[in-house]
């Protein structure tokens, strides 16, 4: 096989990952799950992953109680190398990020980059769902005319409900939300940190409402975390 039917039957053994990690309200897959789901199987088919940094940005914050904190911002290249005939090689660049408080930013970001690299360059979905749930859901067949016709008409009667209160629709506009937060008081870094995340680029508009709830409520009392 050439590199690149090596690389789909990679992806075909990863059809789908359960959240199995919590974090700040959500739940998250680790980096060692996906390496995990997917180290096997290049291993198998003699498929290696070489990365390298290729720029390095570290810049300095200081949290509400005066400590020091460090994100670090990492541009990265992944190549794709086949083992069994070493030409054969395709390059990504990508991007990774890790906020600490130590030595450890450089780790954090290689380990952010290599995660979500993997997760997007295969395209795995990931979901709270139960593995067996997700793959049922995917199984079934079509649904009867009549249920179909049933759920049609239950939709409508959704979508006839007053929307006024639904969370504005579009992409998130990040620049507005962090000049929100710094209006709030809250640098970037404390707000990553009152998280406990290294990016908030995958949460959701609803994750991010409670967030600010959350931070105004932190506000109020005094007590910045």
């Amino acid at each position: 096989m050439n590199i690149y039917e090596k690389l789909v039957e990679v992806r075909k053994s990863v059809p789908y990952l359960q959240k199995g990690e919590k974090g700040f309200q959500f739940n998250y897959v680790s980096s060692s799950q996906v390496l995990g789901n997917l180290k096997n199987k290049m291993d198998e088919l003699g498929l290696l992953l070489m990365p390298s940094v290729t720029s390095k940005e570290v810049s300095e914050h200081l949290t509400a109680k005066g400590g020091k904190e460090y994100f670090t911002e990492l541009l990265m290249e992944f190549i794709w190398i086949n083992a069994e005939k070493p030409e054969e090689q395709i390059k990504c660049n990508w991007y990774g990020q890790g906020l600490d408080s130590g030595e450890k930013g450089v780790g954090k970001a290689c380990t952010y980059a290599e995660k979500y690299f993997m997760l997007k360059f295969f395209n795995v979905p990931t979901d709270k769902d139960d593995p067996d749930s997700f793959q049922k859901k995917h199984e079934e067949k079509p649904d009867k005319p009549e249920v179909q016709q049933k759920a049609a008409t239950q939709q409508k009667l959704v979508t006839q409900k007053p929307v006024e209160n639904k969370p504005a629709s579009g992409p998130i506009q990040w620049p507005a939300f962090w000049a929100g937060m710094k209006k709030l008081g809250y640098s970037e870094s404390e707000v990553h940190a009152f998280a406990k995340v290294e990016s908030l680029k995958e949460w959701t508009r609803e994750m991010l409402d409670e967030l600010v709830k959350d931070l105004r409520e932190a506000k109020n009392k005094g007590d910045k975390q």
